[in-house]
């Protein structure tokens, strides 16, 4: 054992001896390669105090270990901030904040615990002489922060955590010095589904670490997309057994692969097997628009970033300002920032795994410090400040305003003497710190009472693997929870479509959004996102893209044929401009004057056996209401109104039961004709008096009752039927009481059913000028026409109703005419020697004779 300590005595004496001898090599570590450089080393930064203006010594210790960038990059974030407080005349005046730093404490403790000495590791724990420090700034990573918060809980030193918020170190009972300064992430997953819902994506992934950070966001992640209609395809929870990771990896990544899901949310610890999870999706070059936090903005081992995608990365950070100068301050570094030429030569043989031949200062200054201070910080390192960073700025000057403050109470207690050492009371510094609202540099408003800052922005960052081992990032976007839902989310169109026109991409779906004209079928028992497409029923449109519903078209529009816009409708009638109606209108008109015609025959021949025989002036009757008939069937034709509507129905019943009810007292006349044999008869007596003559009236009576009752009860109406006929607006006289119609209806034809019954008897009466076969087939016809009216009626639509109606006058008007009145005139217009009672005389004599 003793033999042992000695090896190790000589050993590290040796490597002191190499280092200040100038040897070509150094004290370097195993791991000293890129595949760390993505990696949050535990970074503690004890703040103290000197009076007058002194420096701050760049990179004094570490050296013996190669940094990684995000280290580099955050010291230099805060160099900076400490730099423009001691160059600042208005705060703190005269006194200098410096700063030591020390990294990988843990990895120190686990390596080097037996030959550490605990002042090392502790600050304040001092003996005299020794410096004590005002506030201790511990980060990015929580898991130091909570190792060593009970460390900094003994020496009685407040700590202030930079690195992002994490809830267990929210605990007042485990670490009751310990605050947070980032604010906590409450508005992520909805600036998340935003970005998503902005691109119309709606089928997602989601890899989540297994812990309460993981699984809270889930929570948060699932009620906000099933507010905004999006649907996970996929949720992959990374736990941190070891065993049960090995069992799903394969799992989880046979699912990403055969998903049709293009959009995958990354959320998790950074150091857990989650890393390991995405390292080989990239190695399997899996493709997919990734959409994750700042802390998965990483480099792989081969220098390319972990989500390697054409698609690119959205990475979501704490809203943050650009630090006016700060690239400069990168660029452009002052060689007296660093203690002596020793730590440039070191510097240069870690990052270039090179170094000179010696490390004398003569040597040194050969090198061109410009160049190599450049290649240096622009080797794979942002030029703006990290979101970590703009929190570790915006502490140190909370911590300068919070000293301020207190010294502004307290100016007796400032030294006289340049570089005497300041020591003051850490936790009535805090009591200032905790209230403190201040106005950064750069004219943000610092609040650092949390319950009070409650306004979340996020920053939107696109990444995307420009060329080959260079990646490209810039800001396209903003989301800021306080504002009004519709303004919440910004992204710039014209940076996107700079670089790659995310809308040209494949949508991340699951079914294909629905044409305008079609709507969404959901699938029984799978998300809503998966769908069929469905077209929208008659008269309902959908005109946009992906509608759940389509939409009925007002009464007075109608879909067209694509069901995504509704036409006005055309309003309609049955009028002479139409083909339909101008044909019935001339027939009807034609009918009427024939009829005419053959009134003027009958009264020119009025004296003729033939117009005297069956009552001439029931012929005269049946002829004028013939000519009502035809005229009445004008009433339908045009754009009807309410007049019109009642004269329709009421004209034509009355004129039609005058006609059948004439028809129906010619058939009694010819009856009782034939059945008078002896003169005296009360028969006899009934002909000459001309009883029959008074069916008409009683006839048409009953009827006008009807009509009454009709109008009395339930009137036809104007009305603008819009269903009937598509893309129509139909004006029609709708005939109010149907029952009354029908009854109306039903009396006519009993009279007509009556007529033809009485002459279908007295068709075969002898008799030289008998028209007992004329009213039969007149009736025949008449019944015809109207038994057919009423299947037909019901089976046609829109104007054809109106048509067949008036068609039927028509032909049963016109049945009556030419049966009747057709044969007469044949007689006496171009038969007149068979219209005389002599000629028909001699003609029968002399076929007796020839018998």
């Amino acid at each position: 054992m003793l033999f042992l300590t000695f090896v190790f005595l000589v050993l590290r004496l040796s490597f002191l001896f190499w280092s200040l001898t100038g040897t070509r090599c150094f004290l370097r570590r195993n791991d000293i390669d890129s595949m760390g450089q993505d990696k949050d080393n535990d970074c503690l930064f004890s703040i103290y105090t000197k009076y007058g203006h002194m420096k701050n010594e760049y990179f004094p210790r570490n050296l013996d270990k190669k940094l990684t960038n995000k280290d580099i990059h955050l010291i230099l974030s805060l160099y900076f901030a400490l730099e423009n407080i001691n160059k600042d005349p208005h705060i703190l005046p005269n006194i200098s904040l410096l700063v030591k730093i020390e990294c990988n404490l843990l990895d120190d403790w686990r390596m080097n615990s037996l030959f550490s000495r605990i002042d090392e590791f502790l600050p304040n724990y001092y003996c005299i002489n020794q410096r004590r420090y005002l506030i201790v700034l511990t980060g990015p990573t929580w898991l130091s922060s909570a190792m060593l918060g009970p460390l900094l809980y003994i020496t009685n030193r407040p700590e202030l955590y930079y690195g992002p918020f994490h809830p267990i170190l929210g605990s007042r009972e485990q670490f009751p010095h310990l605050y947070q300064m980032a604010p906590k992430d409450t508005a992520l997953a909805l600036a998340m589904v935003s970005l998503v819902v902005y691109f119309r994506w709606n089928w997602v992934g989601a890899i989540i670490s297994d812990d309460d950070l993981g699984l809270q966001f889930l929570f948060e992640l699932r009620r906000e997309t099933q507010r905004n209609s999006v649907c996970l395809a996929f949720v992959h929870i990374i736990v941190e057994d070891k065993i049960l990771f090995q069992k799903n990896v394969n799992t989880f990544y046979n699912e990403i692969i055969t998903s049709s899901a293009k959009v995958v949310i990354i959320y998790g610890d950074k150091d857990s097997h989650l890393q390991l999870n995405l390292r080989l999706y990239r190695l399997v070059n899996v493709q997919r628009i990734w959409v994750t936090t700042s802390q998965w903005d990483m480099i792989t081992h081969d220098d390319r970033l972990l989500f390697n995608s054409f698609y690119g990365t959205f990475t979501f950070l704490l809203h943050f300002s650009e630090l006016s100068g700060f690239t400069a301050f990168i660029l452009a570094p002052d060689p007296s920032k660093y203690i002596s030429t020793w730590i440039l030569s070191e510097l240069w043989w870690i990052y270039f795994n090179c170094s000179p031949n010696s490390f004398n200062s003569m040597k040194i200054k050969n090198y061109s410090k410009g160049k190599l201070y450049n290649w240096l910080f622009m080797q794979k390192m942002e030029m703006s400040v990290s979101s970590t960073g703009y929190v570790l700025y915006n502490t140190v000057h909370a911590v300068a305003h919070a000293l301020h403050e207190m010294l502004l109470q307290e100016v007796h207690t400032w030294p006289k003497y340049p570089g005497e050492i300041l020591e003051f009371d850490s936790w009535q510094m805090v009591q200032f710190l905790k209230n403190i609202q201040f106005m950064n540099p750069v004219g943000n408003q610092v609040n650092m009472n949390q319950k009070e800052n409650q306004d979340m922005k996020y920053d939107i960052h696109y990444t995307m693997d420009f060329l080959s081992h260079i990646g490209f990032k810039v800001e396209v976007g903003i989301f800021s929870k306080h504002l009004l839902h519709t303004q919440q989310f910004y992204v710039s169109e014209e940076i996107i479509k700079w670089n790659i026109d995310l809308r040209q991409i494949q949508p991340s779906i699951c079914s294909v959004p629905c044409n305008p004209g079609f709507r969404k079928s959901p699938h029984q028992g799978k998300a809503v996102c998966c769908f069929d497409c469905t077209p929208c029923p008659e008269n309902e449109i959908s005109n946009m893209t992906g509608m759940d519903q389509c939409v009925k078209c007002p009464d007075d529009y109608y879909a067209n044929p694509g069901g995504n816009h509704c036409l006005k409708k055309v309003v309609t009638f049955l009028g002479y401009e139409d083909l339909l109606g101008m044909s019935l209108a001339c027939f009807a008109v034609c009918f009427s004057i024939l009829t005419a015609g053959v009134l003027g025959v009958f009264l020119k021949y009025k004296d003729t056996p033939t117009v005297k025989a069956n009552n001439r002036d029931l012929s005269y009757v049946l002829l004028i209401s013939l000519i009502f008939c035809f005229l009445c069937c004008l009433l339908f034709i045009g754009k009807p109104n309410i007049i019109t509507c009642l004269m329709q129905q009421t004209i034509f019943a009355v004129v039609f039961t005058v006609a059948a009810s004439t028809v129906l007292a010619k058939t009694i006349t010819v009856v009782l004709a034939f059945k008078v044999t002896t003169p005296g008869r009360r028969i006899r007596r009934l002909l000459l008096s001309g009883a029959p003559n008074f069916i008409i009236p009683i006839c048409t009576m009953i009827q006008l009752i009807l009509c009454g009752i009709w109008l009395g009860i339930s009137p036809p109406f104007v009305e603008a039927d819009v269903y009937v006929e598509k893309g129509h607006i139909l004006i029609i006289c709708n005939k109010g009481s149907i029952t009354a119609f029908y009854c109306v209806l039903g009396y006519l034809g009993s009279i007509a059913l009556g007529s033809f019954t009485l002459a279908f008897l007295a068709r075969n009466l002898p008799d030289t000028f008998n028209e007992a076969k004329y009213l039969t087939f007149s009736m025949l016809v008449f019944c015809s026409v109207w038994i057919t009216f009423l299947p037909v009626y019901h089976s046609t639509k829109g104007k054809a109703m109106v048509g067949v109606e008036v068609f039927c006058i028509l032909a049963s008007s016109a049945g009556l005419l030419l049966c009747i009145f057709a044969p007469k005139c044949f007689i006496i217009l171009l038969r007149p020697e068979r219209n005389s009672f002599q000629n028909f005389r001699n003609m029968h004599y002399k076929i007796e004779n020839t018998h």
